[in-house]
């Protein structure tokens, strides 16, 4: 039957990738569309062209429920299991279900299904023993050919990074493996505000007081304590009365409000601050009948107002949302669209969505998504080329005021190597290997991950910066010093380096360009790092050295021995990532 709506361009450029994909492999893939976009519309187009059993979840009860509807809006019937929805059906071709009601009826799974789809899946991890995982695996028990298909706005999580690892556009996210192996079909958010399909942000600093989170740690999932988060916001009352003035105040010509809370006593004090007859809380405790009747008001238009705390950031479906006020921190930028997604629908009478972040999160939502926390409040997302295969790196970095890329962050270039999406896949792609950042094998002197253990190459062990560190400290002849900066000069036609502590020590080195060992060894750790290994290459003299010295990066640390009458530096330690603080670090 044919389908009762037309599928905007791109929906069906999606939905043609993941026929062509599949056609080829059954690697698990996923499609990047921003939220608003019509996910479920892509779903319900592949549900109905599918000819054999396929199994669509989601973590919400909202979610089973509008991609079910989608499916039926087709004249077809499909199944829902959803305890959430009082309904376990799943004998017809396709079954919406949620994840909580799947994982825990795996034996009602036990028939041979060709895929599935995963809405929201960002959510996903790589663990067997999650509710995914579980689900997954009874179903690549039955089917080992089992297709898995991911959809999500925002595919990366802080703590494990992008949830795929090669993009079809030719680089990829990550040397090790993921739950998806390739991410298929992706479109920028610009591009829907830039066509229509969504409604602009309009986001605006605020204009009176903000909180300041800056003072708290996060886990490595980037998030905040709850007992931290009270604490610092019972210190400053006023504050958050006087942005909720300015909400209800800027409120007055907008049709639905939306305000993220940083916890649940901070969303009770800004309840007491707004009209009780136009507001309405929801919160991880909130009864689901009472929640769904709260958000029916909402919808319908008798609230102005909902205050929420962590629970509407994805599955929620209000397009007459044009203001979205943001009152919690947050490190994870793809909370940060997915929060703002609430209100770039479209809708009757919305010509833009007022944004106003009042917790100083600083993200940029047409900036590429780098996926991995800020490194610092002051970085931005940088264009860095790769030397070697000449790829464009998306990294965190900073740039000057002619922005030139004058710091990054990133490792390992990106750039895959003769990789062809639209041919066959027979084997796994070829990353370029060439490391922006890099420790060195003492073996065989091959380049690894700051962060590896052995060589990739010979497999040996790599000296742990932090074990170098900790056993030069318990040295009595040794001296380790936190590098703040370097200076070079010439001293009897030798290269001096003098290295600075941050408390005002020093260790001088000397190299002696006219004998091959020493020029070697200087580049080999100077020459491949020079501007962050952005343009490494291998200086022939002193004059060559001292005339690019800004460019030359200076190590984390440095360690020397005593030799007599002074100090012979053995070791320095650069990229360093460990226990131990660097130089101006705080």
């Amino acid at each position: 039957m044919s389908a009762p709506f037309k599928l905007r361009p791109y929906q069906q450029d999606a939905v043609d990738a993941t026929l062509q994909h599949f056609r080829k492999t059954d690697d698990a893939a996923v499609i990047v569309l921003p939220t608003g976009a019509g996910k479920s519309l892509v779903i319900a187009e592949l549900a109905n062209l599918a000819k054999r059993k396929i199994l669509v979840l989601a973590h919400v009860k909202e979610l089973v429920e509008q991609n079910h509807a989608k499916y039926e809006s087709y004249g077809l019937s499909g199944g829902i299991f959803s305890a959430g929805l009082k309904r376990k059906e799943n004998d017809q071709q396709v079954t919406f279900a949620s994840i909580q009601s799947a994982s825990a009826n795996l034996d009602r799974f036990s028939t041979e299904y060709s895929l599935l789809i995963i809405d929201e899946c960002h959510r996903l991890n790589d663990d067997e023993n999650s509710q995914y995982g579980k689900i997954i695996g009874q179903l690549r028990s039955r089917n080992p050919r089992l297709k898995v298909l991911g959809l999500t706005a925002t595919p990366y999580r802080l703590g494990m990074g992008w949830i795929y690892q090669y993009h079809y556009r030719g680089f990829a996210r990550s040397s090790e493996a993921k739950p998806f192996k390739y991410c298929i079909y992706e479109l920028p958010l610009s591009f829907m505000i830039r066509k229509g399909y969504l409604t602009p942000p309009n986001c605006v600093d605020a204009t009176i007081t903000q909180y300041d989170f800056s003072a708290l740690t996060t886990n490595r999932f980037g998030n905040y304590a709850e007992t931290d988060v009270n604490q610092l916001l019972g210190k400053h009352p006023r504050v958050t009365e006087t942005i909720i003035e300015q909400v209800h105040e800027l409120a007055e010509n907008r049709q639905g409000v939306m305000i993220f809370a940083a916890t649940v006593k901070h969303a009770n004090e800004i309840c007491g601050y707004l009209p009780a007859a136009q507001t309405a809380l929801i919160t991880g405790a909130t009864d689901n009948k009472a929640r769904d009747q709260l958000i029916q008001r909402f919808k319908q238009k008798k609230l102005k107002f909902l205050v929420n705390v962590s629970v509407l950031t994805t599955g929620f479906d209000a397009p007459h949302v044009d203001f979205i006020a943001i009152l919690r921190p947050t490190q994870s930028v793809s909370l940060y669209q997915q929060i703002v997604g609430r209100g770039l629908r479209l809708a009757e009478g919305k010509t833009d969505c007022l944004v106003i972040d009042y917790a100083g999160n600083h993200f940029n939502l047409h900036h590429p998504e780098v996926g991995e926390k800020k490194p610092n409040p002051d970085t931005d997302p940088v264009q860095v080329f790769c030397p070697s295969c000449g790829f464009a790196n998306i990294f965190w970095g900073k740039t000057d005021a002619e922005g030139n890329v004058i710091e990054h962050y990133g490792r390992r270039c990106q750039g895959l190597l003769e990789f062809d999406p639209s041919q066959t896949i027979q084997q796994e792609p070829q990353q370029c290997d060439y490391r922006f950042r890099f420790k060195e094998c003492p073996h065989c002197n091959a380049e690894n991950d700051i962060a590896a253990r052995n060589c990739h190459r010979c497999k040996m062990a790599i000296i742990d910066p932090d074990d170098q560190l900790k056993n030069a400290l318990k040295l009595k002849d040794a001296m380790v010093i936190r590098c703040s900066g370097m200076v070079l000069s010439t001293e009897q036609a030798r290269l001096k380096v003098t290295y600075h502590g941050e408390e005002g020590e020093e260790l001088n080195e000397y190299f002696d360009f006219t004998k091959p060992a020493q020029k070697a060894i200087f580049n080999t750790q100077f020459g491949k790092r020079i501007a962050n290994a952005q343009t490494p290459k291998a200086l022939q003299s002193v004059a060559d050295v001292l005339a690019i010295e800004p460019q030359l990066t200076a190590p984390d640390f440095v360690i020397a021995r005593k030799q007599k009458h002074y100090w012979r530096v053995q070791e320095r330690i650069f990229d360093y990532e460990g226990r131990h603080r660097k130089a101006n670090q705080l």
